[in-house]
């Protein structure tokens, strides 16, 4: 299974954040659409992601709710079908909730930079390091403390869980 270091932490603008990231990436930035449902699932999150009604992924993923860097496990398997298959994991497993994002995405290196402007939630930064197959995950960990300071992200801006969690938690 796949790794990273992740962390995600609110922002007040996207605006202020994007010039840091741009100022470290390592190729153009991109715009992405996202609609992200997720089902219910006992080890871990299954959520399915589509970028439009002919191309999605069904990401499954386990991580600790923590607000520092953390290790995240994931498989990712591509779709043409999203529509179809929300539809066959909504009757099998039942729907937990759904994120409607606008993604940044900035390359820097190995490490993905989100920009997110979530529906109804408001402006974040994630980070993932994608580790290694072997290599120890203290290395993406400090990988990841050095990009949030160059990026200017404090430890109170740190956010423990996902983004569906805070939608049901505002709800």
């Amino acid at each position: 299974m796949a790794r990273n270091i992740e962390i995600k932490a609110h922002i007040d603008s996207i605006a202020t954040v994007l010039p840091k990231a741009l100022a470290i990436a390592t190729a153009e930035p991109v715009e992405i659409q996202q609609d992200d449902t997720f089902f219910q699932c006992d080890n871990g999150r299954l959520k399915l992601r589509a970028f439009d009604t002919q191309c999605g992924e069904l990401i499954f993923y386990s991580r600790a709710n923590q607000a520092g860097p953390k290790t995240s496990f994931y498989v990712i398997s591509q779709t043409e079908q999203p529509q179809q298959l929300r539809e066959v994991l909504a009757a099998a497993h039942g729907i937990v909730g759904r994120v409607i994002k606008q993604r940044t995405l900035v390359m820097a290196g190995r490490t993905r930079i989100h920009l997110d402007r979530v529906n109804d939630l408001g402006e974040f930064l994630e980070l993932e390091v994608v580790l290694d197959e072997h290599e120890d995950e203290a290395v993406g960990i400090a990988e990841a403390h050095a990009l949030m300071r160059q990026l200017g992200v404090v430890a109170e801006q740190l956010i423990e869980t996902a983004y569906v969690d805070l939608l049901r938690q505002k709800s």
